[in-house]
């Protein structure tokens, strides 16, 4: 009897155990689907943070070069976000701007070389990386290794004076029939040291540009509140100094229209006159 029972306590050990096991096994594959889920949702933020930006680029430069083209890089297509082909009233295909925007933590170096090679790929004039984080050696727009680099505030106003440039080089050698030493031309102008100094020298202004007109709207909304004050504060004084004197004089002192009630009998009149 005794064997027995020591034979159903064993069996009732291992099934026991085997339950355990199978709650563990349940309970780390939910821990790893809940680990992919949130994998997922966090490529998924991060995607979506970058295709917000894409399209801001794009929508910022249609709306602002409605003569030029700007081709979307499709998704799931080798290179960057768009190409800007600069046109004229006079002149077609001018040259072209790639953008490449990115959105993440922190600045990957691959991205230069990468981009440099998407470039040169599709043809374009110069390259232009928009990050929300600069590189460990740079704390503002600049260029670095012929790649442009800079935030979106700096991207406005870097893209105009890129495509200026552009058109000024194609009128200065639209008679030449050479087209590559005309590529290498504008290529070597765009990279080079004169023109980063031009170009950080505008975008400065841009920039202080912004910065002062925020300042002075600023102030004159301060300007405002205080006259608001001053002006509220005079008028309580005015009706405070009326209410005292006529209270002395009674109706010696004559009424103001303006710190007067309406009379209720003028209502009535008017209504009177509607019927």
């Amino acid at each position: 009897m005794s064997e027995e029972k020591e034979k159903i306590k064993k069996s009732e050990e291992d099934k026991n155990e085997l339950r355990i096991k199978e709650l563990q096994k349940q309970l780390e594959d939910q821990r790893m689907l809940t680990e992919e889920m949130k994998r997922k949702q966090e490529q998924g933020s991060m995607q979506l943070q970058g295709e917000v930006m894409e399209l801001a680029i794009e929508e910022w430069l249609s709306e602002k070069f409605p003569l030029d083209t700007i081709e979307e890089i499709k998704k799931g297509a080798r290179g960057g976000d768009c190409i800007q082909i600069v046109n004229t009233r006079t002149h077609q295909n001018c040259g072209s701007i790639y953008y490449e925007s990115k959105r993440t933590k922190d600045f990957q170096p691959s991205w230069i070389e990468k981009f440099k090679t998407d470039i040169r790929t599709k043809g374009a004039n110069v390259g232009v990386l928009v990050t929300e984080v600069m590189p460990s050696d740079m704390d503002r727009m600049g260029l670095k290794d012929g790649i442009w680099i800079c935030n979106y505030e700096e991207f406005k106003g870097l893209c105009s004076v890129l495509r200026e440039s552009i058109i000024q080089i194609n009128n200065a050698v639209a008679s030449q029939e050479n087209k590559g030493d005309k590529m290498q031309m504008l290529y070597d102008y765009l990279t080079g040291n004169t023109f980063r100094l031009q170009v950080e020298a505008i975008v400065d202004g841009f920039t202080q540009m912004k910065i002062d007109l925020e300042k002075e709207k600023n102030a004159m909304q301060r300007i405002w509140k205080q006259r608001e004050k001053q002006i509220e504060k005079v008028t309580i004084n005015t009706i405070d100094m009326h209410a005292s004197i006529r209270g002395i004089a009674g109706n010696a002192i004559q009424s103001v229209k303006a710190l007067e009630l309406p009379e209720p009998e003028s209502d009535l009149n008017e209504l009177a006159k509607d019927f």
